[in-house]
């Protein structure tokens, strides 16, 4: 079955988390992704843990199905081979400081001139321009800059990092978004473009209601823990053996949720029948539906309040989530074959097309497995010359 980027070359500069996670994406839709990797030693991800027989499971599930080429960037004949490479590719995606790729002269403004189509995505902290463009970031300084930490965690505790590295997802995702968008466009008019992606601006973008209730009633969000800031339940309860979430965002479903706690006469108290007044009284409604649950297991609250209609969860760790039978069902932790590090489980793609399905059949590249394959089969440059950049350490 033909996957939705086929025939689509992506050369690949990234390295760490969100650039290699978007070139994953591509790779995932069918995508050649020519990996670009430092010789002797790759991308930085090869040497984090766990690993599984020497072999980093960090790499191996963020660079699945795509090519490695071993490249110094600094050697102008290497500037010479990907010049050569743009000129049969569609996509550019880089992760460097801004300014990075163009003392390499291999920026946007540069490559357009071998391929003017070329679509180039470039994924930083602060952006290409800007008055903090030239500052260095990870995953915690966008969080941070964003907005994002300001709002995360409890009030009577210090501001805290998400337990994911949002910045760098987001950005990936974000970029994945404008690559797809630009193709599309270059599909109908031939024109190739830049692609400018911040994690700052990416994490910014995720405070959704955050950012309106400061524009439109000038308040400034604060930590308020696990609760919802505008609907009431919205938090994480406690039950006889552990921790319940409840979200109610309606009249509709708090009715629901009364009803099953056998007390409907909740839905009509003027204390909870809005849900601006459930939230302005949420201590006392939280103390309510804890008092109901400390009579429930966690896993007996979830089967009542979830069949009640109302949205309910367990809080399950890592482990759960990787050995739950709908995990599994949706195909979102799979096994792929690594030839040193054996099978590893690694989780699946989260897009799921009912013509064109994402297929991850392949693991991660070794460092420079393809280098000769591609000069040969795609430049089609000969055994000496390889021979010759070989022995120059190219």
């Amino acid at each position: 079955m033909q996957r939705p980027l086929e025939k689509i070359r992506v050369l690949d500069f990234t390295r760490v988390l969100a650039g290699p996670y978007c070139t994953m994406m591509l790779a995932d839709m069918g995508a050649e992704v020519i990996k670009i990797e430092k010789p002797g030693h790759g991308d930085d991800t090869r040497h984090f843990g766990p690993f599984q027989n020497e072999e980093s499971g960090y790499f191996i599930y963020l660079n699945r199905g795509k090519k490695s080429m071993a490249l110094d960037l600094k050697n102008p004949h290497a500037i010479e081979a990907i010049k050569e490479l743009v000129k049969q590719s569609d996509v550019v995606v880089e992760n460097f400081r801004p300014g990075v790729m163009k003392k390499l002269g291999l920026d946007y403004e540069s490559l357009k001139e071998c391929n003017p189509g070329i679509i180039y995505a470039s994924i930083s902290g602060f952006g290409q321009y800007g008055p903090y463009s030239q500052r260095p970031a990870y995953d915690l300084v966008a969080q941070a800059m964003g907005g994002m930490t300001s709002i995360t965690g409890h009030p009577e505790n210090p501001p805290t990092r998400s337990g994911a590295s949002l910045g760098d997802m987001s950005a990936a995702l974000y970029a994945a978004y404008g690559i797809m968008a630009a193709l599309f466009h270059r599909e109908r008019t031939g024109e190739g473009q830049l692609i400018d992606v911040a994690m700052v601006d990416s994490i910014f973008a995720l405070l959704e209601s955050n950012v309106m209730r400061y524009t439109v009633d000038q308040i400034v969000p604060e930590r308020i823990g696990s609760r919802h800031p505008i609907s009431s339940p919205f938090d994480i309860f406690k039950a006889k053996d552990g921790f319940v979430v409840i979200a109610v965002a309606n009249d509709s479903l708090f009715n629901k949720l009364a009803a099953v706690m056998q007390q409907p006469e909740l839905a009509e108290d003027p204390r909870f029948n809005t849900d601006p007044l459930r939230t302005k009284n949420e201590t006392e409604l939280k103390a309510i539906i804890e008092t109901w649950l400390n009579s429930y297991s966690v896993e007996e609250a979830v089967k009542l309040v979830s069949e009640a209609g109302v949205p309910c969860s367990p809080i399950l760790t890592i482990e759960d989530i990787c050995e739950d039978e709908h995990t599994n069902a949706r195909e979102m932790l799979i096994e792929v074959e690594h030839p040193v590090a054996g099978p590893i489980k690694i989780p699946g793609n989260p897009v799921k097309l009912s013509r064109t399905p994402a297929v991850i059949k392949e693991a991660s590249p070794s460092l420079g497995e393809h280098t000769e394959a591609i000069l040969k089969d795609v430049l089609k440059w000969e055994s000496a010359r390889l021979q010759a950049l070989e022995g120059q350490k190219v």
